[in-house]
């Protein structure tokens, strides 16, 4: 929903802020007052081209401003998540341009690209009218809009997980056929790697070890020296640590039995004859295992020259030389396997392919009948506000694949064709509109433009309302071309679909502006001998002499207010 609009040096608009309500909102005002340059100025937002000529004369720049609130809208906030824009229900969309022609455009002041803003106004707003911004006029949305009234969603989503993974599959395949002959070739190559790095058989960590035990094994005459003295003068001397501590404990028992405060102290040496006791029995026992092996030290030398040299040659470490004989390991099996892997491969495909194109002709099937419906409800839409005589159709088409290298694409498989695919399915959906007597139907995209596709567009927006996602359909000049009495059922049907979405439709005609739930008037005026475009929101009565006007122009009558109390449903 379009909460605010702001408009700043902006063609004739000086500058204004209009606030929109929910429901239908309604924009009347003379001819040439500005009322489309409103819509111009939205569509900035949307993401549409910009020049220098849009700015009014006299100004720096323009400035285009959009409140929206976003609840609900899962497209974008899957958008902003994805852009990391932080958003919560609500998002300001901002554009610039400068006298100079250049242009800048903002989601919640983060800067964003021209094209990623009309990316999320194709979520935000659909526009239809003089302009381009209009989804249904774009055949790759067709599918979509018939998904969504089908309420499909799931089986979509199976079909997906099922296209993926078929994928995932091709791609194992594509990745295993073009190492083929890479493998033959490096097959010879890998076996000598295999059987030389086997041979040396490295070990995680190896090096560390034997360099640790080397530098042992080096100085294990400094080692039995060291601890042979240690032991010495801990315990096995004259005047030792153990026999001293023994005195001092000895001396201390006999201080505690005159005074106690000396307990404490006695258990303390108690505690150091101890430490030296273990620190004894330690270096002993590691002095009574030093090995003096010069056979084991000369063969560390030469296994850790082998090791440094063969580290060296594959990848610098044993952990990468470790690593890279687990991987030729696997790409040896393969090639000598290769056949094998292929056919388990090719197994797997084709099971993946069978489940995609049970899932897709399901889908199909689904819909052509959601398509029967939504064709037989249109027609009778477009008669009501004064589309006679129309066909409408919804092509459904499956294009059979017919060129090389099918066996590797996601295609869906029925019978003995292969079908051309995407993630949503093998059909390809287009509607089609015929609008005169004997004229066969022709791609919506081709039909008469102005008032006329803005009906069409309507009559598809009611039948589509309660599954189309967009929150806000902008109508310009739908009333073009049509009468008083099938302008009251444009009304009614406009009315109709503000249940489901927002709604800003321009209009001359009183039968539709009598139904607004809010009223706006565009006026032309003159601000320091300049013209400059003004907004109102219009009051209940206002409304009653806008619409009257609308009825009898601007000599208002009292049968004119009457009668457009009437339209808007005041007693």
């Amino acid at each position: 929903m379009l909460k605010n609009l702001t408009i700043k040096n902006y063609a004739l608009i000086d500058e204004l802020e209009i606030e929109f309500g929910s429901g239908l909102n309604i924009i009347t005002g003379e001819t040439g007052a500005g009322k489309s340059i409103i819509i111009d100025a939205l569509n900035l937002i949307l993401g549409e081209r910009a020049t220098q000529d849009e700015v009014r004369s006299g100004a720096d720049k323009t400035v285009v401003e959009g409140v929206f609130t976003i609840s609900g809208n899962k497209k974008v906030q899957r958008l902003l998540e994805a852009t990391e824009i932080e958003a919560e229900e609500e998002i300001i969309v901002r554009r610039e341009v400068s006298a100079k022609g250049q242009s800048r455009a903002f989601v919640n002041d983060t800067p964003v690209p021209v094209a990623q803003l009309k990316e999320l106004g194709d979520y935000l707003v659909d526009l239809h009218g003089q302009h381009e911004h209009q989804s249904l006029l774009r055949p790759e949305t067709h599918i979509d809009l018939l998904d969504d009234f089908g309420g499909l969603d799931n089986l979509i989503k199976n079909f997906k997980g099922a296209y993926d993974s078929l994928n995932s599959e091709l791609g194992k395949m594509k990745d295993l056929v073009s190492r083929r002959e890479a493998l033959k070739e490096k097959r010879e190559l890998y076996a000598f790697q295999i059987k030389e790095i086997d041979a040396v058989n490295p070990q995680p960590g190896e090096i560390d070890r034997l360099e640790a035990e080397l530098k042992i094994l080096e100085n294990s005459e400094k080692l039995y020296e060291v601890t042979m003295k240690l032991y010495e003068l801990l315990y096995d001397s004259e005047s030792s640590i153990h026999d001293q501590l023994v005195m001092v404990r000895n001396q201390l028992e006999d201080l505690s039995d005159i005074d106690k405060t000396f307990e404490p102290l006695k258990a303390d040496s108690e505690t150091a004859k101890a430490i030296v006791d273990e620190i004894t029995r330690s270096v002993q026992s590691y002095s009574s295992k030093i090995d003096f092996n010069p056979e084991r030290l000369e063969e560390i030398r030469e296994r850790l020259g082998v090791l440094s040299m063969f580290r060296k040659k594959y990848g610098g470490s044993l952990e990468a030389a470790i690593e890279y004989r687990e991987k030729i390991g696997h790409e040896f099996q393969l090639a000598e396997n290769f056949d094998e892997a292929i056919g388990k491969l090719e197994g797997s495909v084709e099971q993946q392919r069978q489940k995609l194109s049970e899932i897709a002709e399901r889908l199909s099937s689904k819909r052509r009948e959601v398509a029967e419906r939504v064709m037989r409800s249109i027609v009778g839409v477009l008669a009501e506000i004064g589309i006679e005589n129309a066909k409408f159709e919804i092509v459904i088409k499956n294009k059979v694949y017919d060129a090389d290298g099918a066996d590797i694409k996601p295609l869906v498989k029925l019978g003995r064709d292969m079908y051309e695919t995407n993630e949503k399915g093998f059909d390809f959906v287009e509607f089609f509109i015929s609008t005169n007597v004997g004229e066969e139907p022709r791609p919506l995209a081709k039909v008469a433009s102005g008032g006329e596709i803005s009906r069409i567009m309507l009559a598809l927006k009611t039948i589509l309302a309660k599954s189309d996602r967009l929150p806000l359909l902008v109508f310009d000049e739908i009333d073009t071309g049509i009468s008083g009495r099938i302008g009251s059922k444009v009304g009614k049907s406009l009315k109709s679909l503000s249940k489901f979405h927002q709604i800003i439709a321009i209009t001359h005609l009183p039968q539709i502006a009598g139904m607004a739930d809010v009223h706006f008037r565009v006026e032309k005026g003159v601000k320091g001998k300049r013209a400059v475009t003004s907004v109102s929101r219009l009051s209940e009565d206002e409304r009653v002499l806008e619409v009257a006007r609308l009825l009898s122009g601007e000599d208002v009558t009292p049968s004119s207010i009457s009668g457009a109390k009437e339209l808007i449903g005041i007693k």
